[in-house]
């Protein structure tokens, strides 16, 4: 297992370092077009890191072996796939309210729209760090505690059910105990200090509104990921499936950010897609040992939830006024 854990740190780096080394070394504007791109070219990485998941299952590359013997690990190299496949499909589909936290944190703050790139990757960056911390203490609990599994089955049918009986609410960034707590705490520059993260003024060192945006983004993606990460647990409990399906979901989240931002709130009805899903794999988990299912289910409850989703919010669209 270390040695896939490390071949897979060295090409989610490199990844990223194409990325903001080459391809946006200078801070700009990203247009609708290269959004699109980005979003396809990290959907194109997935789908191919999954023919590598399949081939090195099958072939015991890097020490990935089937664990048939063991529940909630792939029996197969097709399995295996699957099961990345499906865990990547959930982890976009959860990622839905995240992208609408960060725009409203973004708007709040009145970061530029050129310097938005810059500030998402270094968020990515540290979501990456601390969904993998995360990922292998939540295995680990798991596995010493298997009565955890149910307990988290029972948890996601809980903020299914809330999620999906809340009422629209405007977020307001400077009413969270978030932005309270780290503008107490830190000291904040007033006025705009261009993409810099810390200023130093009279001696002394200040946070800039980037980097108070940052933690806040940092901050929910760690409250969101108390979701999402139980979510991956009801696909498999394969440490390596999990891991590598839930970076690959977060480092296409970016370029979808700049996708669906404005459009995000005509699919309202996306959220409701959000709640079946969390409730699904609620169920699935606290119920696993009376009703096991086989991950091809979930991966159909995923694509009909998400289709229904965008179908009912195209249908009550309104239609603009001529």
């Amino acid at each position: 297992m270390p040695d896939a854990v490390l071949v897979f740190i060295v090409i989610v780096a490199g990844l990223l370092a194409l990325d903001l080394g080459v391809f946006h070394r200078k801070a700009h504007k990203v247009s609708m077009l290269e959004a699109v791109g980005w979003t396809i070219f990290w959907m194109a990485c997935a789908l191919l890191f999954n023919v590598g998941i399949w081939a090195a299952y099958e072939h015991h590359w890097f020490g990935l072996i089937p664990r048939p013997d063991l529940a909630h690990h792939p029996a197969d190299a097709m399995d295996a796939a699957l099961q990345f496949l499906t865990g990547y499909g959930f982890e976009k589909a959860l990622s839905l309210d995240n992208i609408f936290v960060i725009a409203v944190t973004l708007r709040f703050f009145r970061i530029p729209e050129e310097r938005r790139h810059r500030l998402l990757f270094w968020g990515i960056i540290g979501a990456v760090v601390l969904r993998g911390l995360f990922i292998y203490a939540g295995i680990a609990l798991v596995e010493k505690f298997t009565w955890l599994f149910t307990v988290m089955g029972i948890v996601l049918i809980i903020s299914g059910l809330k999620l999906f009986f809340a009422g629209e609410s405007d977020d307001d960034p400077e009413q969270s105990r978030i932005y309270r707590f780290f503008t107490r705490r830190l000291r904040v520059a007033e006025g705009d200090h261009g993409a810099r993260f810390l200023v130093r003024q009279g001696g002394k060192l200040f946070a800039t509104r980037m980097l108070v945006a940052l933690l806040m983004i940092e901050v929910s993606d760690v409250i969101f990921a108390i979701d999402s990460i139980p979510v991956i647990f009801g696909i498999t409990l394969d440490p390596f499936i999990v891991l590598s399906s839930n970076i690959f979901a977060i480092l296409g989240l970016r370029s979808l950010f700049f996708v669906l931002e404005r459009a995000l709130v005509q699919f309202k009805h996306l959220k409701r897609a959000v709640t079946v899903i969390l409730v699904f794999i609620g169920l699935k988990m606290a119920l696993h040992e009376y009703l096991p299912m086989p991950t091809w289910v979930s991966l159909t409850v995923l694509g009909a939830s998400v289709a229904v989703g965008i179908a009912l919010s195209l249908r009550t669209r309104p239609t603009p006024a001529h």
